[in-house]
């Protein structure tokens, strides 16, 4: 099973949307999918008074394979803080070993691709040591990159991708998501950002499909 984890540039760069683009194109090639978000913060509590993400929902919907909630979206957290914080506003400390378990359990499936899906930024904490940086390592998946198009995005996209090198892993490619479709010199950013990222670039998600 080829497994891609996707990363992004900050917060609120549009993740969930990309990684449900892939499971999309990934199924018009005909590939069982399957994905996993290991934490979400942000949550709401649906009539059962239990935790829910959104963007589990939706990564839920794009895959082809049939999982459980809790299998595709363990750690359910309401605060929309970072992972590490909303886990120790609820009392919990999770480990880099915790989640391997997760994923272990679904990697049992007999899709073709996995689409794995983190909270934030590259190197937002799990806790106090680690961060989603060993997480990639201990799956050893390469990184699909979102970059949110909007003003500030060369600096925080070009720091990221050589962030995610630097740590020892295989950056796939980048995605250009149109966050924001008033965005000036859209076409003279991406280009910019072509000659300073050293890895491919896997083409933009127009603003229009959402």
């Amino acid at each position: 099973m080829q497994t891609y984890f996707i990363t992004g540039t900050d917060t609120d760069v549009g993740k969930t949307y990309v990684a449900c683009h892939l499971l999309n194109k990934f199924r018009q090639q005909g590939k069982k999918t399957i994905a996993f978000k290991p934490i979400a913060s942000g949550c709401h509590l649906d009539p059962n008074n239990k935790a829910i993400s959104e963007d589990a929902l939706l990564l839920l919907e794009a895959m082809t394979e049939s999982l459980d909630y809790d299998q595709v979206n363990p750690l359910a957290l309401l605060p929309a803080i970072a992972p590490h914080l909303a886990l120790e506003k609820n009392q919990q400390i999770i480990s880099v070993k915790d989640l391997m378990q997760y994923y272990e359990r679904i990697k049992k499936n007999s899709a073709d691709v996995c689409v794995i899906e983190g909270a934030g930024g590259w190197r937002v904490p799990i806790n106090a040591q680690e961060t989603w940086v060993d997480f990639v390592k201990s799956v050893c998946c390469p990184v699909v990159l979102v970059v949110g198009l909007r003003l500030g995005c060369i600096n925080h996209a070009w720091l990221t991708a050589e962030a995610i090198q630097s740590d020892g892993v295989q950056l796939a490619g980048w995605i250009a998501n149109e966050i924001d479709p008033n965005l000036l010199c859209k076409e003279e950013i991406v280009a910019t950002l072509q000659a300073k990222i050293k890895a491919p670039y896997w083409g933009p998600v127009p603003f229009l499909i959402r």
